[in-house]
């Protein structure tokens, strides 16, 4: 977290102070904080847990120099076996010499400190099956949607997470119906359920629900290549440009101006002008990025927002402008507005922002908002400094809800509108590749029948999925992306791995194929998946429903179905992609978080 009182090292009085962790032999850096001895990092850093675990975790603080080398400020150790008992260690800690160091330090007196959180999670992931009685449930729960007296798991949940982890249950959840193909379906029940409560039209989804925090996971899960694409040129001409821009009096820093011997003071009245000028262009640009981006957002935020828009019209008809408030009021202010503050959370940049940015991005974050909230009067009550850019304000609301009203328009729209977003890469650029192996089984094909069971280096382009014995040996042979008709996991049972996935495709000879390729991981599996689904997303042939198991002797493991080219008994998931989230998902990982949650909550619950 923040460091308070560091030691000072630079001729200037100050320091450029970095952190760096180290535990069981492996290290892990922060990023540096230029010209502070307050330095604020906000950062996580994760260690896996080394058995027997008697290492020590230790935190040190080094001033970076360019030239010379860096210098050493002081550290802090903490005992994992302690952190066993203790579960976690929070709050500030005096920064210690180093003892194989000079004790100059010491002798100085204090070397300032740091706060820190640390915290030990011990977890012990069972085998996924172990954990579908609960997954069912709430899968079923979803699918049915909101029943008039019934008593739901999920408002179970809402009512009984302290705010301290519900950040934590609801990015659990998010991930885990993400899997499961039914993330749009529990959105839409927390929407209803937090619709359902006495609420007023203005202060709706500004708590910290479990229907605002599951939102704000999915965006920062899902949207994050979004983002990017939206905020990442203006971010960045923010970061090289260093425009000073101060629409504050009461901050306004005065500087001369003009070439030598005829210099004059800046007024107050012109150093504000020349900010309301930068920081308009800024807020141009980044209001036209986001209008013209609704086609390049991704399908299954469009679906998500268009299901908020559509039952906020339903439940507040008397107050049409609510349902455009309740878009930006995720859009803008839990996505947007945050990223633009503090790029380096959201990976815009890989550091933070110095002083003079940091302020530029503030201004523009705020402008975001008041845009966002739709009424740029009232920030103006709370801000009167900010009045010189209530015009822009006024054109970019109405510019938003434009915006909104094409994002959430019609599947039919949002088919139409494909194509208009940012361009993709070339067709044979590799979108993945890597080893995988081919599983024997019946229904492969003739394609891959001569290397059933054998390791084999398949690689992925905009134009064909082909594979060979090694990554520079020729191709044996290709299946084109418009003869690939569904790709999805397959059942742990039919092989005994839980990372096995299956490609059905059109033969040569026109039948129905299925190819079974195990992965080395489920990560790897989720990475196969979500590149196979990108690159066939506009396959008008794709099925709709599959077998997640394999056809064996005279029927279908899955459903027991005795014709093998029968419907499948399952729907396929071309929507999900790893596109769609900032990290591969593990299905059973987060089952089990949700289990541990729902264990210490047993006492509520009765």
């Amino acid at each position: 977290l923040p460091g308070r009182d560091l030691a000072r090292k630079d001729r200037n009085g100050a320091s450029d102070p970095f952190v760096r962790l180290r535990y069981n032999g492996k290290a892990q850096e922060s990023t540096v904080v230029k010209k502070s001895c307050y330095p604020r990092w906000n950062e996580t850093f994760e260690f896996e847990l080394a058995e027997p675990a008697g290492e020590k975790l230790c935190v040190e603080v080094w001033d970076w120099d360019l030239v010379s080398r860096n210098d050493f400020l002081g550290k802090v150790v903490f005992s994992v076996q302690g952190l066993e008992a203790a579960g976690q260690e929070e709050g500030w800690f005096r920064l210690r010499p180093d003892k194989s160091k000079p004790r100059e330090d010491e002798r100085r007196g204090s070397l300032g400190s740091l706060q820190l959180q640390v915290r030990l999670r011990d977890e012990t992931v069972l085998p996924s099956h172990c954990y579908q009685p609960l997954v069912q449930l709430l899968c079923q729960e979803v699918k049915s949607g909101r029943q008039d007296g019934q008593v739901h798991l999920v408002t179970l949940l809402d009512e009984t997470t302290t705010a301290e982890c519900r950040q934590e249950v609801a990015i659990n959840l998010v991930k885990l119906f993400l899997g499961q193909g039914l993330v749009k379906e529990f959105l839409d029940l927390l929407f209803e359920l937090e619709l359902a409560k006495p609420c007023e039209p203005n202060t709706l989804f500004r708590s910290n629900s479990l229907a605002s925090k599951s939102m704000e996971s999915f965006l920062k899960v899902t949207g994050l290549p979004y983002l990017h694409a939206v905020l990442g040129p203006t971010i960045t001409r923010v970061f090289e440009e260093k425009k000073y821009v101060e629409l504050d009096p009461g901050k306004v820093e005065i500087k001369d101006v003009g070439c030598s011997g005829l210099h004059r003071v800046q007024t107050e009245g012109e150093v504000i002008e020349q900010g309301r000028q930068h920081l308009q262009s800024y807020l141009g640009e980044l209001l036209d990025a986001i209008v013209k981006s609704a086609p390049a957002c991704p399908p299954v935020i469009r679906a998500a927002f268009r299901q908020l828009f559509r039952r906020v019209g339903e439940r507040f008809p008397q107050h049409q402008h609510t349902k455009f408030v309740a878009v930006t009021s995720f859009l803008c202010l839990r996505f947007f507005s945050p990223a633009i503050m503090t790029p380096k959370l959201f990976h815009l940049r890989e550091t933070h922002a110095d002083a003079r940015t940091g302020r530029t991005l503030l201004l523009l974050a705020k402008a975001v908002q008041m845009v966002g909230n739709m009424e740029p009067a009232a920030g103006r009550a709370k801000a009167a400094w900010l009045a010189p850019l209530l015009p822009a304000l006024q054109q970019g609301i109405a510019q938003m809800k434009e915006f909104i009203a094409r994002l959430v328009g019609t599947e039919e729209e949002e088919e139409e509108e494909e194509g208009e977003g940012w361009p993709l890469g070339p067709p044979t650029a590799v979108v993945k590749e890597g080893p995988l192996f081919v599983h024997k089984t019946r229904g492969k094909g003739p394609l891959l029948a001569a290397a059933a069971a054998k390791k084999l280096h398949f690689c992925l382009t905009g134009e064909a999925l082909s594979f060979g014995k090694s990554p520079g040996a020729e191709r044996s042979g290709a299946i084109a992306l418009a003869d690939i008709l569904a790709a999805e996991k397959v059942e742990e049972k039919s092989f005994g791995s839980s990372h096995v996935m299956q490609v059905v495709y059109v033969g040569a000879g026109g039948q129905q194929e299925t190819a079974y390729l195990q992965c080395k991981c489920v990560n790897e599996l989720n990475q196969w998946l979500s590149a196979l689904r990108k690159v066939c997303v506009n396959n008008p042939r794709v099925l709709r429903a599959y077998h997640p198991g394999v056809f064996r002797g005279d029927k279908w493991s899955c459903c027991h179905q005795r014709e093998r080219t029968g419907l499948g008994c399952d729907r396929t998931r071309h929507g999900i992609t790893l596109q769609d989230w900032s990290d591969p998902l593990d299905p059973a990982a987060e089952a089990q978080r949700l289990f541990h949650h729902l264990q210490g909550l047993r006492g509520t619950l009765r």
